[in-house]
């Protein structure tokens, strides 16, 4: 009898056979981890169908720090924005810092999206040397769309985000001081947006004015700040 001996014949339909079985666990380990994964794609799009909001945004852009600005009139990029900035949409500005020493905007960014918020939660966020140029002026999307913020706490919260401007100092003013460069970026930005949005210096609020906190910390040049927008009618 001519042919494929007996032993052979039998290690040959057993190795066909672990092929076969083999062959059908990697096909249904794929669609597991296919089902798995489209599974998880559905439940993320309804969580955000769920909370009424748009993806995460992560856009914007960075003004030079002061040291770098060709001249004080830079200052007045801030207001080339993607949507038209409206006179009364804005009712007041509020300061805080990030709480940490070392950062930048999309640092932040990342601990917001991190805490469920669509996106850096400031309007402006303004760099100390440590994660970010010393006085550079971050322009986040909030700003450039004219979108409500997400970075006040407390009774007023919800009036608060909605209206004003929220602007971040990179660093913790309970444990040191914000830099030269930081607090003269700041004043800048404030009177440029308080004196074109007709906002007055009685509605520039630090964090702890408007919440229970001590943001943006008990280094943070209350005096010398308000001496500085004080001519803001």
């Amino acid at each position: 009898m001519t042919g494929m001996p007996m032993a052979r014949r039998t290690s040959t339909r057993r190795n066909k056979g672990r092929k076969g079985r083999g062959a059908v666990l990697s096909l249904r380990t794929r669609v597991v981890w296919g089902s798995l994964a489209a599974s998880m794609a559905v439940a993320s799009g309804l969580l955000w169908v769920m909370d009424g909001a748009k993806a995460p945004r992560v856009d914007g852009w960075s003004m030079p720090a002061l040291a770098q600005a060709s001249s004080p009139s830079s200052i007045e990029s801030v207001f080339a924005t993607r949507a038209p900035v409206e006179k009364g949409r804005w009712t007041s500005i509020v300061i805080h810092h990030s709480g940490s020493t070392v950062g930048s905007a999309q640092t932040i960014e990342a601990q917001h999206l991190g805490m469920n918020l669509k996106g850096l939660g400031y309007h402006f966020v303004i760099g100390n040397g440590r994660g970010a140029p010393d006085g550079q002026i971050h322009v986040g999307f909030r700003w450039l769309d004219q979108l409500p913020g997400a970075h006040v706490g407390g009774q007023n919260s919800e009036v608060l985000n909605r209206e004003s401007i929220g602007i971040c100092l990179v660093g913790n003013g309970d444990r040191t001081s914000f830099t030269r460069g930081q607090v003269q970026r700041l004043v800048e930005l404030v009177n440029a947006l308080a004196t074109e949005l007709g906002i007055p210096a009685d509605r520039i609020y630090l964090h702890s004015d408007v919440a229970r906190t001590s943001d943006p910390g008990r280094m943070f040049p209350v005096a010398a700040f308000r001496e500085q927008v004080s001519h803001l009618r």
